[in-house]
């Protein structure tokens, strides 16, 4: 995989005030408008005078409207870093109101590209690098901007990481994974007109975008679990929720993954005539801990579910380690079903049952469809694709016991409330 950090040039050529148009007819009264160096328009004048209008907003317009320094201008754009949160915010906002764009770089003028897009994420870098997830949704888009001889920048929300890769001119254009359409993030995209290709969002008509049938998943695996003779469930939803350790189903939006996900399993329940009591919805991070976190919680709360239906794989793995910590046997006592199949999922203890979805796949549609967009930059009718998921069957889940027979062994020492350790 290529990381490319893009090249920076002069300033765009392009930016410049174009010639004024000439006419042979001269208007009544044109000769107290005329410009000087303009009146004759047959002849070509020697310095033809600009029109005031159409001035460009300069850093200094910005920078007095804001109440500061040029620099700081010029830091609020390249360096943000070295400002504090709340005087870049206002400078980037004043220059917004003014129509300040800062001067993109030589290779991004007109008619060339950098042969660099950009991958813009939820999470901070290393919190993606450690993500099994992202591992492979990057993987995917690799390939597809390798083969076309593209360069992949990772751009996190932190440090005006966007606002360099926009304002230096760095990216054609970007892969937007998670964010919603009224993040600032993805708002700023749109301003710039720079094409994007949203993943597991669907809200931008006008923007490529790659989801999964991520509700056709989940009723699946709520049915297969009520197969198994299951009628007591806990779903752990992934953050972030509403409230802490909560995910409010009435007011999520419906485009969102934990959303679509979330009436699945609620759907596929009620088919086997079970409802999904809202405190049986928990929240946690999508992370092994997370998962841990979240069935501790459950279980301290008094919930004796026999069936956890997990958002993510690595939550699915937490609770199975936090179940055994307790003395439940998986799937002798408590099923597990998960949702993602990472590479992980058949090498847990036990395999994991899961929900697979095209995980690599989802990254290569979406590079696909950004390419296309940039190399058809009048395409009218950007792509949205849905890609299928089906159910894994492994060790994770068996037919539930009767209730009277669970009897977990002593809890071992060192699993606590707000202590966990692996």
């Amino acid at each position: 995989m290529k990381v490319e950090q893009g090249r920076r040039g002069s300033a765009d050529p392009a930016g410049r005030a174009g010639e004024p148009i000439r006419t042979a007819v001269r208007q009544p009264g044109a000769e107290a408008a005329a410009q000087p160096g303009a009146e004759a328009a047959t002849e070509p004048a020697p310095r033809p005078a600009r029109k005031a209008a159409t001035r460009r907003t300069r850093v200094a317009d910005v920078a007095a409207q804001a109440g500061v320094s040029k620099t700081a201008v010029s830091f609020a754009f390249n360096s943000p870093e070295r400002l504090n949160a709340e005087t870049a915010a206002k400078i980037l906002e004043v220059a917004d109101e003014l129509g300040y764009r800062p001067p993109p770089a030589a290779h991004a003028t007109v008619g060339k590209n950098t042969m660099t897009i950009g991958l813009l994420t939820p999470q901070v870098l290393s919190g993606m690098f450690g993500d099994p997830f992202y591992t492979e949704l990057s993987a995917g888009v690799a390939a597809q901007t390798d083969g076309a001889g593209y360069g992949l920048l990772f751009v996190s929300r932190r440090n005006g990481s966007l606002n360099r890769a926009i304002g230096r001119g760095r990216v054609d254009g970007f892969i937007v994974v998670g964010l919603a359409e009224d993040q600032p993030e993805v708002e700023q995209i749109r301003r710039t007109g720079l094409p994007m290709a949203l993943i597991d969002r669907t809200a931008l008509p006008e923007h490529a975008s790659v989801e999964s049938n991520d509700e056709v998943g989940a009723r699946t695996a709520a049915r297969h679990l009520l197969a198994l003779g299951h009628r007591e469930f806990v779903v752990i939803a992934v953050e972030p929720p509403n409230v802490a350790g909560a995910f409010d189903y009435a007011i999520e939006p419906a485009d969102i993954v934990a959303w679509r996900r979330l009436t699945g399993y609620r759907q596929g329940l009620e088919l086997g005539g079970v409802k999904l009591r809202d405190e049986r919805i928990v929240a946690g991070p999508s992370t092994f801990d997370g998962g841990v976190a979240a069935f501790q919680r459950i279980w301290d709360d008094g919930l004796r579910p026999t069936a956890i239906l997990a958002m993510s794989d690595a939550l699915a793995i937490g609770v199975m380690w936090a179940a055994r910590e307790l003395g439940l046997r998986v799937p002798e006592d408590l099923s597990v079903v998960g949702f993602d199949d990472l590479e992980m999922a058949p090498h847990s203890n036990p395999p994991l049952t899961t929900v697979h979805q095209p995980i690599r796949g989802k990254g290569e549609e979406a590079a696909r469809l950004l390419l296309r967009m940039i190399a058809n930059p009048d395409l009218e009718r950007p792509e949205h694709k849905t890609l299928d998921t089906r159910l894994i069957i492994r060790a994770s889940t068996a037919l539930a016991r009767p209730r009277n027979r669970i009897v977990p062994r002593p809890q071992r020492t060192g699993l606590e409330r707000g202590a966990l350790g692996r």
